[in-house]
Formats: C-alpha cells, sequence, structure tokens
C-alpha cells in the first residue's frame, strides 16, 4: 500500500496540470512590478493622501520620537485606513505580531459591529462596519498561552499587540474574494515585559541610533549647507534559502510532517556532488510557484531582488533589496508565509529546516546588515580609499571590538536543534564566531594601527584602478573589462565583510532575523558607546575631533579588536587551535551557546543598553533551552515510531519473503544462497535496530523526570543525539537492502526529483 501510495504520487507530479494565474494588464501589456509594487500597503504616501495635513503632520511627528499618539490623531488614522482596507474587500482586522517560537500570530476580528436603537419600546438592530483608535493602538490576546520563559503563569494571562507605528499596516487575501487588514504590532505582557521578537529589536535600534548619532556629532563639523545626521537606522537583507518537494510525497513522510526534517534516510547516487545545481535553471513548477510568491510580495512592498536554485537538489534562494532592519524582519516573516501559502496551491511544499536531508547542504538565512543615516549613506561604505575614510573606519573598528567582545552572545543568537545540524558542517561557519575583511582592508586596518603608508603591492596586482576597486582583463577582445571589488568572498566566515555591509552568515533558515540582529545592534551600540566616550577624552575644548584624535581612537580599537581578524579557512582544524590561542570562544551545541546569554559580560551589556531586562534575558534564556528540549524530545519520539510501527514490520515482510522463498527453493532442488546471505545479512541489521530501538525508549523515559531545564537540554544533546543517530544507523542500512516495494516512506530520490 505504501510503495503504490509513493508510484501514484510520483505519477501525480508528472502528469498534473500546472497552475496558471493572470498578472495584471494594462492596454492589452503586462503591468511592470513597479507598478503594481506596494498596492496593498497603506503607505506614508497612502497615509497623507486620506488625512488631513495637520492629523498626518501629527504623525509624522510621532514617528520621529516628538510626541506620542493622541485619540484624535489614532482615531482618524483608524478611519482612513478602515475605509481603504474596504474598499480592497477586507471584512477583519489582525494585529500581527511575532512570539518567540520564530512565527508569527494573529487573531482576526470583524469591522462588524451592532448598533442598537429604540423604537416604540423595542430595539432596533443595525449592522454597521467600524474601527475606532483605541481598537488600532492595542489588542489582547490571551498571553498565557505564548512562550514566556517563566515571567507569566497560566493564570495571569493578560497581555498586549501594540500597533508598531513604524511598519506600514497592509492588506492579504483571504478566503472568497475578501481581505484582511494587518496592523503589525509588538507584544507585552501585563507589565510592560517584552515576549515577542519585534519590542527587544526596536529598543535595539533606538539604542544604537542614539550614539552612532552622537559619534557622528564628534567627527563631523557644523555645517550650515550640509544638515547633521539626525538618524542612523541598521539595514538588513535577508537571503532566505529553502527546499520545495512534492507534497504529495511530503504527506507520506510523517518525519517531516512532525519535525521539518527527515529522520532516517540515505543519499541517491547522484545528488549534489556534480555541482551542478547551484544557478542552474529553475524547474518549471517551481518558476511559477516562485514567480507568484514575488507577484504577491510585490503588492505587500516587499523588494525581492533575486532568485535561484541553491546548491543542493531541491534547494532554493530569494534575495530582497536591502530596508531598515525593523521593517526587513517583517518582509521576512512575510516573505516565508507567502512561499508556504503558494507552494501549497502549486502542490509544492516548502521546508525551511536548516538540515531537512543528510547528507547535503542546509539552508540558511543570510543576514546583510549595515549602517544607513537620514541622509542616505552608508556608514560602511569604504569609498575608493578606505585608509583616508575616518568616519568609515571609526565604525569598521567598533564593529570588530563588538564582534570579538560579545560574538559568543552573536553564536547565541543562530543556536537552536535545527541550526547544530548545519553549523560547522563544510557548508556553514563554524561555532566559532570571527570576522572576515579580505587583504585589502586587513592591510589598511593594519597600516592604520601602525601608522604607516598603505602598502598597495600587498593587495593589488592590476595597474588601472577603480573606485572600489581594480579593473579585471578577462584576456579576450569581445569581453569588456569588468571591475573588481576590493574584497574577495569567504564562504566559511561567520561574519563577512562584502563591499559596504557584513553578511551574517551563520543564522538559519527557519528562525527570524530578528534577534541575532537585536544582539548585533546591541553590542556595536555598546562599542560606540565606549568610541564616543574615548573620542570626547581625546578632543579636549575642541568643538569636534580632528583626524589626529579620530586616528588614535580607531588605532585604539583596531588593535584591541584584532584577534577576531580572521582571513583563512574556517574549516580548517588550523583554525581551530588558532582561534583557542586568540581566546575566541568555539561552541559546538545550542545548549552551551544558550548559557552565553548569560555570562555576565554579555547580561551586564544587554541590561545597559536597556535592550533586555534582567528578568527578560532569563526569560529568553529559558524559552530558548525549553525549545531545545522539546524540539529533540519530539524528534526521538517521531523516530521510534517510525522504526517502530513502520520500518520494522517492512524488514520482518521482507525478511519473511526471502524465508518463504529459500524454502521452496529448497523444496524444489534449486539453490537458495542468495537468498540466505541477503536474509544472514538482514539479520544483525534489524536485531541492532532493536537493540537501538530499546535504548532510545528507555533513555527517554529516564531523562521525562528531569526537572531541570538545562541539564535536559545538556543530557538531550549528548545523549539523546547520538542514540537517534544510531537508530538512523541501522534503519538506513535497510533501506539500501529491503526491495523497494517494501519500503513504507518516499526515498530521496523520489523527494530531491520529482518537483
Amino acid at each position: 500500500m505504501a510503495h503504490a501510495a509513493r508510484l501514484n504520487s510520483v505519477v501525480d507530479s508528472l502528469t498534473k496540470a500546472p497552475r496558471n494565474i493572470q498578472f495584471p494588464t494594462e492596454n492589452g501589456h503586462l503591468k511592470s512590478v513597479s507598478e503594481i509594487f506596494g498596492e496593498n500597503v497603506f503607505s506614508l504616501k497612502v497615509m497623507g493622501n486620506m488625512l488631513p495635513k495637520p492629523v498626518f503632520k501629527n504623525f509624522i511627528k510621532q514617528l520621529k520620537g516628538n510626541e506620542t499618539l493622541d485619540k484624535g490623531t489614532a482615531d482618524a488614522i483608524a478611519h482612513a485606513v478602515k475605509v481603504w482596507a474596504i474598499q480592497r474587500g477586507a471584512t477583519h482586522f489582525t494585529h500581527w505580531f511575532q512570539p518567540v517560537n520564530d512565527s508569527t500570530a494573529e487573531k482576526h476580528d470583524s469591522f462588524l459591529t451592532l448598533k442598537s436603537s429604540y423604537v416604540n419600546g423595542f430595539e432596533e438592530v443595525t449592522a454597521i462596519d467600524t474601527f475606532s483608535g483605541s481598537q488600532l493602538l492595542q489588542s489582547e490576546p490571551d498571553a498565557s498561552s505564548f512562550p514566556s520563559g517563566g515571567m507569566r503563569t497560566t493564570f495571569e494571562a493578560r497581555g498586549y499587540t501594540v500597533w508598531d507605528t513604524k511598519s506600514p499596516m497592509f492588506v492579504q487575501d483571504g478566503p472568497h474574494g475578501t481581505a484582511i487588514l494587518y496592523i503589525p504590532s509588538v507584544f507585552i505582557s501585563y507589565n510592560g515585559e517584552a515576549l515577542d521578537e519585534k519590542s527587544v529589536l526596536l529598543r535595539s535600534a533606538e539604542v544604537l541610533n542614539k550614539v552612532c548619532v552622537e559619534v557622528l556629532n564628534l567627527i563631523e563639523p557644523k555645517d550650515e549647507e550640509t544638515p547633521r545626521t539626525k538618524r542612523v537606522n541598521s539595514t538588513l537583507g535577508t537571503e532566505q534559502e529553502y527546499f520545495l518537494i512534492d507534497r504529495a510525497l511530503y504527506t507520506l513522510r510523517p518525519d517531516l510532517k512532525i519535525t521539518g526534517r527527515t529522520l532516517l534516510g540515505g543519499l541517491p547516487p547522484r545528488h549534489q556532488q556534480l555541482e551542478d545545481h547551484y544557478f542552474g535553471k529553475i524547474p518549471t513548477r517551481v518558476l511559477a510557484a516562485i514567480s507568484e510568491v514575488e507577484y504577491e510580495l510585490a503588492r505587500l512592498g516587499v523588494p525581492i531582488k533575486t532568485r535561484h536554485n541553491e546548491v543542493a537538489p531541491a534547494q532554493f534562494e530569494v534575495a530582497p533589496i536591502f530596508e531598515e532592519s525593523m521593517l526587513a524582519v517583517d518582509h521576512n516573516m512575510l516573505t516565508m508565509d507567502t512561499i508556504h501559502r503558494v507552494a501549497h496551491r502549486h502542490k509544492l511544499k516548502v521546508l525551511f529546516h536548516e538540515k531537512p536531508f543528510r547528507g547535503v547542504n542546509g539552508s540558511g538565512k543570510h543576514c546583510n546588515w549595515s549602517l544607513s543615516t537620514d541622509r542616505g549613506d552608508n556608514l560602511l561604505d569604504p569609498s575608493s580609499k578606505p585608509e583616508s575614510n575616518l568616519r568609515f573606519l571609526l565604525f569598521l573598528a567598533a564593529i570588530l571590538q563588538a564582534v570579538y567582545e560579545h560574538g559568543d552572545l552573536l553564536r547565541a543568537g543562530i543556536a537552536s536543534a535545527s541550526n547544530d545540524h548545519r553549523l560547522g558542517a563544510q557548508e556553514a561557519p563554524p561555532g566559532i564566531i570571527s570576522a572576515f575583511l579580505g587583504s585589502h582592508l586587513n592591510e589598511v586596518l593594519d597600516a592604520v594601527e601602525e601608522g604607516r603608508e598603505v602598502n598597495m603591492q600587498a593587495t593589488a596586482h592590476f595597474e588601472q584602478v577603480r573606485v572600489k576597486g581594480t579593473v579585471l582583463d578577462l584576456k579576450v577582445a569581445s569581453l569588456p573589462n569588468i571591475s573588481r571589488d576590493l574584497t574577495d568572498r569567504n564562504r566559511t566566515s561567520p561574519f563577512a565583510f562584502t563591499g559596504n555591509k557584513f553578511e551574517f552568515r551563520a543564522a538559519g533558515s527557519k528562525q527570524s532575523p530578528s534577534f541575532p540582529v537585536t544582539l548585533l545592534n546591541s553590542a556595536v551600540a555598546s562599542v560606540l558607546g565606549r568610541v564616543r566616550d574615548a573620542l570626547i577624552k581625546q578632543k579636549g575644548d575642541k568643538e569636534v575631533a580632528s583626524e589626529e584624535d579620530q586616528l588614535a581612537v580607531i588605532r585604539q580599537f583596531i588593535k584591541s579588536s584584532k584577534p577576531v581578524r580572521f582571513e583563512g579557512d574556517n574549516y580548517s582544524d588550523e583554525w581551530v587551535a588558532e582561534a583557542e590561542r586568540r581566546g575566541l570562544a568555539n561552541i559546538k551545541k545550542s545548549p552551551e551557546a544558550f548559557q552565553r546569554l548569560l555570562r555576565p559580560e554579555n547580561a551586564a551589556m544587554l541590561n545597559a543598553t536597556g535592550v533586555f531586562s534582567e528578568a527578560e534575558l532569563h526569560s529568553r534564556f529559558h524559552i530558548l533551552m525549553e525549545k531545545y528540549c522539546k524540539d529533540v524530545t519530539i524528534e526521538a519520539q517521531t523516530l521510534l515510531t517510525m522504526v517502530q510501527q513502520q520500518v520494522m514490520p517492512a524488514a520482518f515482510a521482507y525478511r519473511k519473503e526471502l524465508a518463504e522463498a529459500a524454502s521452496r527453493m529448497k523444496d524444489i532442488g534449486v539453490d537458495s544462497s542468495p537468498e540466505l546471505v541477503l536474509l544472514n545479512q538482514l539479520t544483525p541489521i534489524v536485531s541492532a535496530m532493536q537493540s537501538s530501538s530499546t535504548e532510545l525508549t528507555t533513555l527517554l523515559d529516564k531523562l521525562n523526570a528531569v526537572d531541570d531545564i538545562p541539564q535536559l537540554a545538556q543530557a538531550s544533546s549528548e545523549q539523546i543525539l547520538p542514540a537517534m543517530d544510531k537508530l538512523r544507523a541501522s534503519a538506513d542500512e535497510l533501506e539500501r537492502l529491503v526491495a523497494d516495494k517494501c519500503w513504507p516512506f518516499p526515498k530521496y530520490t523520489e523527494l530531491f526529483f520529482n518537483i
């Protein structure tokens, strides 16, 4: 029966009619992306056109932090957005927030209100659509059912979602031609503690903005023609990797449905070793799905820029244009949700797990992070001569110092049971957080530290020099020369400078980028505070710091952060030994990483910046530890169920078939040694699998009595996962030997190559 279901799924994937949608046209021509971009977003432009000018002016002041939002302004915005949303088919609204579970949450409320009046003593009920300022500003979901890490108890259920005014509202399609108004929100407890990902991200952005502006004011002379910087934002571009597989085959894999990854299964003869999938032709059904994803996201104002095949079979990536970090996080969560929904329409299933298939590359979420001013300046743009760009060097040195001092904290920000399978697996950065700059910038920093001229011979081998790089002569007359960046890429580095930004490559594909970006913002803000203090001390009575003052501070931080800079192969054993000599932490597993949240230096920094209170930090620690334990336990129980209820019966049935065949052969005088050889191969494997299954069951029963969550997390990492690997090894060996018709699950070959 299982084999028939597998065959039917494969045949269906090859014969089903493709899904077609009609893209919008005008005068017989397809509309461009720019024409539909943001049409479902209640943007500042739309708001400005719909609100009275004084009301809109008050809202802008609130956005800039100059005023609180008064009731009149809130009511006016609520009325305007209600009218706008209903015109687009909206029947409900929801405060859309991001609890600490790597997903989003929403509760839909109708615009419908019943108004009563009394005529001749009888009640007359009239249905009307209403939406007030108070409804816009906040809602009250049950806070007891979301992760709180002990800050809330079950009987303390009150929590609040509060409109995040910096992230625009939008409408998404609902059922039967209707729509839903989404209000991006933060989620806090009754006492104001953060219960979500966004609250702490917003705090870190404000702290970072304040100190960046203070530093800039110390190094930039006052100029009446050029206004001083009033705001600095961290910017973010998230490269989202994922797998797409046939949905019918997915439904036949309990492990994928329950845990997001395959808990057993061996590689086919061909997978990614030919290196022919990366940037290859996107399969037709996948391209149709991704195209529809891009269309929906464009209407939501999400600027998807690239799409391509990734390294592993059935693996893909989409990446957006950079945006302000808070908005970029919202847009990444929307991107994941949209891929999920649209894939379903195309009879596909998206897998965001960091390692859904053993033996091939896993998926990450590369976070490209930088700093940008309200004048459009990228503070990490090195310009053509970075050695004389003191502003760039000042911020670069501060960021390197932050990564050096709080690298273990950044490692905690990307830790999870699922990402542990990917990190350090010759496809993703290891557990040692270091920074890569490239030979040119390394030479620049060394020269500045040593007070000498930059040795161009050490970094460039081309005569023609262009802005921000060099010229590559391709030695073919018909091909033009191309510009080369100042730095090469280092795919093994967890935190690599890539031209005008840092690429934090270690983040997992399934997680929200909010937490790692929050920690990075906080660490950088903390160090910039010391940079500010050093500049004030260095400049003395001068209005702004001189070049000599700035260089003195830059040299100080270049020198102290030097151990975190590494240009070589982060996978090498030599680097592990070298990193230990430099004092860099090598954190291989999540339970150890989570402990680093509470390291006194990290906790003090997060408390001092105001990003996390002590209670909130301990809450986050317990949430992450508890989730790790639950994830591993669910995987172990799922593996046991699959082995005991499906793999073992399949092996027993096949052994019986072989035994009966051998007996019949013997009865008719035919040599039955081939059947007996295979039967004898299977027997010890089945016995080993039974033994491993018993061991894992006993271990789970034993650990079920452990109440200490950190202790349980450690045991899950050191005992349960190895026991699962041992059980899987036997099951995978059986998959290789048991007849395909007897095997109960779709194999990697079917999952990889039927899209």
